[in-house]
């Protein structure tokens, strides 16, 4: 069992801190690390393919700002910034239900800049 949750997130030259909760989804993750890819933008949310296969856990289809979560459909790490374009309202709304694994935590709206493309970079802090 890894002993530390605490991840850092580098999107860019943005660089947040978050921690990675108790799920199975969470440790397969933490286990993973570290993981590297190039982030795609989805409305408030980057979402990229990594090398863990996790079936869904607590399934959720709305999630908080700041959340981190894990999208078994594409095998996907996904953070929350904001809406997505199938929110209604404030809410935000994954492509479908997630795996919430983790939260940023600070303030993950300073993502909103970020581009596609850009390098995302996961690793234990």
């Amino acid at each position: 069992m890894t002993t530390t949750r605490n991840i850092r997130i580098t999107v860019g030259n943005v660089c947040l801190a978050a921690e990675l909760n108790a799920s199975r989804t969470a440790e397969a993750i933490l286990r993973a690390l570290p993981i590297e890819a190039s982030g795609q933008r989805w409305g408030d949310e980057i979402y990229f393919r990594i090398p863990v296969v996790a079936e869904p856990e607590d399934p959720r289809e709305v999630v908080a700002i700041g959340d981190l979560a894990y999208w078994p459909p594409g095998r996907a790490f996904c953070i929350f910034f904001g809406p997505t374009p199938v929110s209604c309202g404030d809410e935000i709304r994954p492509a479908s239900a997630v795996n919430v694994v983790g939260k940023v935590t600070g303030d993950a709206t300073v993502l909103r800049p970020t581009r596609d493309g850009e390098t995302v970079r996961i690793e234990p802090a």
